[in-house]
C-alpha cells in the first residue's frame, strides 16, 4: 500500500468513528428499512451495486458508497456515509479492494454483510512478461487484495455469477420475507450472465491473435476464461507508473504476437497506453474495467458495456 493510502485509509478510520457518533440519537444500527419497508442495502461501488438491485429487485434501496467517475480504488469515506452504512439491512462489498470500505463495516456492526472475495475463488495472477493468460507489469505487490491476489472478478461472467449467488443468500437472510422472489432474480441473473460467457467463448474462438494491451491489470480472469494473454503497462494498481524496462518489453512481444491494439479506460488517465500506441503506430480503443457507469460508458448497465467489450477484443484481436 503507497503512503497516501496509508494516511488516507486513517483519516477515514477516524472519520467513521465521527460519523457513528454523530448518528448516535439514532438506534445503533436502525431498523435496516426505508419508511416504505425496503430493505437498505449499501454496495460499496458499481458490480456491487448491480447485483444488488437485479437481485433485490422492487424489495430493496441500494446505496452506492462509490460515486460514477470516482476511482474506486482511492474512496474517501464521509462521515455521514459511514453512519448511515451502520443503518443498512445488508451491505455488497469485496474485501481488500477499497480500504475505506473495509474500515467502516468493522465499525459499522451490520449483521448481513457479503464479501464478494468470499463467494469465489481469487488468484495471484503472475507478474512475468510475456506470460501465459496474463501478467500484470511492475507492481508485484498489491494491497487491493489480501494476499496480492487479483481482484476483478466481476469481468468473468462466470466469476460474477458466483459472486450473485452469495449476494441472493444474504438478501434472502436479511429479508427472509421475500427469500423467494430473491432466489427468483438470482436464479434469472446467472442464467444472463450464463449467457454472456457464452457470447465471449463464440464470439473469441476464431482470432488471429490472442495478446492485448491494456492500461492496468483488471481483465485476468477475463482472459484466463477465453484463453487470452493480457499485457498490462502498470501493474493492477491503476496509479502505478511503468518503468522504461516494463515499456521495452511491450515493445518487443507487441511485434512478436501481432498486436493491433493499445486499450485504455474511462476512468484512468489514458496518457501512458496513447503515447505507447503512437510508438508502436498502433490504434487506441477503450476496454472498460466496469468500475462505474458513467456518461463516458459505452453501455448503460454491466451487460452493456461487458458487450462493448467483446467488440473490442474481436475487433482488436481479429476475430472472425
Amino acid at each position: 500500500m503507497n503512503i497516501r493510502r496509508q494516511i488516507s485509509t486513517a483519516v477515514v478510520a477516524g472519520a467513521s468513528v465521527l460519523g457513528l457518533l454523530a448518528l448516535s440519537a439514532c438506534s445503533a444500527h436502525g431498523t435496516g428499512r426505508t419508511d416504505d419497508g425496503k430493505l437498505r442495502v449499501t454496495a460499496s461501488f458499481y458490480p456491487m451495486e448491480f447485483l444488488a438491485e437485479q437481485i433485490g429487485g422492487k424489495h430493496v434501496e441500494v446505496a452506492n458508497l462509490t460515486k460514477p467517475g470516482v476511482e474506486p480504488h482511492d474512496l474517501e469515506l464521509t462521515p455521514r456515509q459511514t453512519g448511515e452504512l451502520g443503518e443498512s439491512g445488508a451491505v455488497v462489498y469485496l474485501k481488500g479492494l477499497q480500504p475505506a470500505v473495509d474500515a467502516a463495516i468493522k465499525q459499522s456492526g451490520v449483521k448481513n454483510v457479503v464479501d464478494a472475495a468470499a463467494t469465489t475463488s481469487l488468484e495471484a495472477h503472475g507478474t512475468e512478461v510475456d506470460g501465459h493468460h496474463h501478467t500484470t507489469g511492475d507492481n508485484h505487490s498489491h494491497s487491493e487484495a489480501e494476499g496480492g491476489k487479483d481482484p476483478h472478478i466481476w469481468l468473468d461472467p462466470v466469476k460474477f455469477a458466483e459472486v450473485a449467488k452469495g449476494v441472493g443468500k444474504t438478501l434472502a437472510k436479511a429479508d427472509p420475507d421475500h427469500g423467494a422472489d430473491y432466489r427468483k432474480n438470482t436464479d434469472a441473473l446467472v442464467k444472463k450472465l450464463e449467457g454472456l460467457d457464452r457470447e465471449f467463448k463464440d464470439g473469441l474462438t476464431k482470432r488471429s491473435s490472442d495478446t492485448f494491451i491494456t492500461t492496468h491489470a483488471a481483465f485476468g480472469y477475463l482472459a484466463e476464461r477465453y484463453g487470452l494473454t493480457e499485457e498490462a503497462i502498470s501493474g493492477l494498481d491503476p496509479e502505478s507508473e511503468p518503468s522504461a524496462h516494463r515499456i521495452k518489453d511491450l515493445h518487443i512481444l507487441a511485434g512478436k504476437h501481432h498486436v493491433s491494439t493499445v486499450f485504455f479506460e474511462t476512468i484512468a488517465n489514458p496518457a501512458t497506453a496513447k503515447a505507447l500506441a503512437g510508438d508502436l503506430h498502433l490504434k487506441t480503443d477503450v476496454l472498460d474495467p466496469l468500475e462505474g457507469i458513467t456518461d463516458k460508458s459505452r453501455g448503460k448497465d454491466y451487460f452493456g458495456v461487458q458487450r462493448a467489450n467483446l467488440a473490442a477484443l474481436q475487433k482488436a484481436l481479429g476475430s472472425k
